[in-house]
C-alpha cells in the first residue's frame, strides 16, 4: 500500500520559508521574552523618543534588559546568561525590530565593552565590572573611533604614557554610543608598546563625555564624544591580554555579528508595515495589494528579508560551532544591512506619503539604518575585506 502523504503545513506570510523549524524551544522562548519586553517598553514611546531626539530613562531600561539576561548575553560567568549565539542574534533581531538605538545600547554594552573586559581583561577587572554590567547597573561604552580616524583606526592619536606606575591617557573619541551615561569606558590608545586597551571609570578627573546632538539617525540613542585630558589611571587599568589592533577588531567582529541579525529586525518591521498597509489601503476601488506592481514589491521584500534571516541563522550556527570567520561576518553585515535599507525604502513607496510619517515605523527605521550601514565598518570596508579574501590581494592601501 502507498502511504498517504501528510498534508503540507499552510503557507505562513510571516515565515514563508518555515525558518522557525530551525529553532529550538529554548530559542523561541528567548525570542518571545525579548519581543514582549520590546513591545511593552519600547514600542509605545519610541516614535516620541525619536522625534525628541533622546532616550529618556536609559538607566532604567538598561536594568530591565539586564533582568531579562540581554546584556553580555552570550558571555559565560560573572552573571552573564551564557546563551547561544543564535539566541543572542534572535534578541538583536527583536530589539532592532523595535528600534536600532535599543539594539545599539545592547550591542555596545555586551559585544564591545563587556566582551573586551571578558576576553582581554584580568580576573580582577572581570569581577569588578562584569556582574554589574550584566545586571545593567553600570552602562559601558567603547572608545575606538576618533574625529579623524574612523575606517582606519590604526591612525588613532589618543595616547597613553607611563608616569611612574600610572598611565596618563589623552585624546578624543567620536560617535560613542552610551558615552555620556556610561560608568565605565573601554578606551583604545597608542602606547610605546603599541595599541592597548584601558578600562576607564568615567568619574575620573579629566574625563568628559559631551552628548552629540542634531542627529537625524539613531535619535533614540545616546551618542557622545569622549574627551580625555590627562586622565590618570593605575597600572592595573590596562587590559593585560589586549595588544595591537587585533584586539579591538575582534570586539568589532562580535558587534558586527549582532548587526547581521538586527538589521533584519528593522527590515521585518518595515515589511510587515507595508504588507498590512497594502491589504487595507484602497485606491481605484480595491486594496493596493491587489495590484501587480505592489505585489512585486512585496515579493521582493519578502525574498530578501528571509534570505537575510537564513544567512544570519547560518552564521549563528557557525559561531556556536566555533567555525565562523571574520570574512563571513563581513559577508553578513554587508548583505543584510544593504538589503534592509532597500526593504525600508521599498516599504516607504508602498505607504506613499504616509511612509514619511512617524505614525508608521518605516522612515524611522530607514534613517536609523543609514547609521548601521556606516558603523562597525562601512559597506566599502566590508567589500574590501571580501575582495582581499577572494583575490588574496590587499586593496586597503
Amino acid at each position: 500500500m502507498t502511504a498517504t502523504p501528510s498534508p503540507l503545513p499552510p503557507f505562513d506570510p510571516s515565515d514563508p520559508l518555515g525558518l522557525d523549524d530551525l529553532l529550538t524551544d529554548e530559542d523561541r522562548a528567548v525570542r518571545a521574552t525579548v519581543r514582549r519586553w520590546a513591545a511593552d517598553r519600547v514600542l509605545p514611546d519610541v516614535a516620541d523618543w525619536y522625534e525628541r531626539g533622546e532616550l529618556p530613562g536609559i538607566r532604567e531600561l538598561a536594568r530591565e534588559l539586564g533582568a531579562i539576561g540581554a546584556l553580555g548575553m552570550s558571555l559565560t560567568g560573572y552573571g552573564c546568561a551564557g546563551a547561544s549565539h543564535v539566541q543572542y542574534g534572535l534578541a538583536c533581531l527583536e530589539l532592532e525590530a523595535a528600534d536600532s538605538g535599543i539594539r545599539s545600547l545592547v550591542s555596545v554594552q555586551g559585544s564591545l565593552a563587556m566582551y573586551a573586559i571578558w576576553r582581554f581583561g584580568s580576573e580582577e577587572q572581570k569581577r569588578q565590572w562584569l556582574p554589574r554590567m550584566a545586571a545593567g547597573e553600570v552602562i559601558g561604552c567603547f572608545g575606538l573611533t576618533e574625529p579623524d580616524h574612523g575606517s582606519d583606526p590604526a591612525g588613532m592619536r589618543t595616547h597613553a604614557r607611563r608616569d611612574g606606575s600610572d598611565w596618563v591617557l589623552t585624546g578624543r573619541k567620536m560617535w560613542i554610543t552610551n558615552g555620556s551615561v556610561a560608568g565605565v569606558a573601554v578606551v583604545w590608545a597608542r602606547t610605546d608598546d603599541g595599541i592597548r586597551g584601558f578600562v576607564v571609570p568615567t568619574d575620573l578627573p579629566g574625563f568628559a563625555a559631551p552628548e552629540i546632538k542634531h542627529k537625524w539617525s539613531l535619535r533614540a540613542s545616546v551618542t557622545s564624544e569622549l574627551v580625555l585630558d590627562e586622565v590618570r589611571l593605575p597600572a592595573d587599568a590596562v587590559l593585560p591580554d589586549a595588544r595591537g589592533l587585533g584586539a579591538p577588531l575582534r570586539c568589532l567582529g562580535e558587534a558586527r555579528y549582532g548587526i547581521v541579525w538586527g538589521a533584519m529586525g528593522a527590515a521585518r518591521t518595515c515589511f510587515e508595515a507595508a504588507l498590512d498597509y497594502a491589504r487595507t489601503r484602497e485606491q481605484f476601488g480595491r486594496p493596493i495589494g491587489g495590484f501587480q506592481l505592489t505585489q512585486a514589491k512585496l515579493a521582493d521584500m519578502a525574498l530578501e528579508l528571509n534570505k537575510g534571516v537564513l544567512l544570519a541563522h547560518h552564521l549563528g550556527r557557525r559561531r556556536d560551532a566555533g567555525t565562523l570567520r571574520p570574512e563571513q561576518i563581513s559577508f553578513g553585515k554587508l548583505n543584510n544591512v544593504r538589503e534592509a535599507i532597500d526593504i525600508c525604502r521599498t516599504a516607504r513607496t508602498v505607504l506613499g506619503a504616509n511612509g514619511i510619517s512617524l505614525e508608521y515605523p518605516v522612515m524611522r527605521h530607514a534613517t536609523n539604518l543609514e547609521s548601521v550601514l556606516t558603523y562597525e565598518g562601512t559597506a566599502e570596508m566590508h567589500q574590501l575585506v571580501l575582495g582581499k579574501a577572494l583575490t588574496g590581494l590587499d586593496a586597503f592601501r
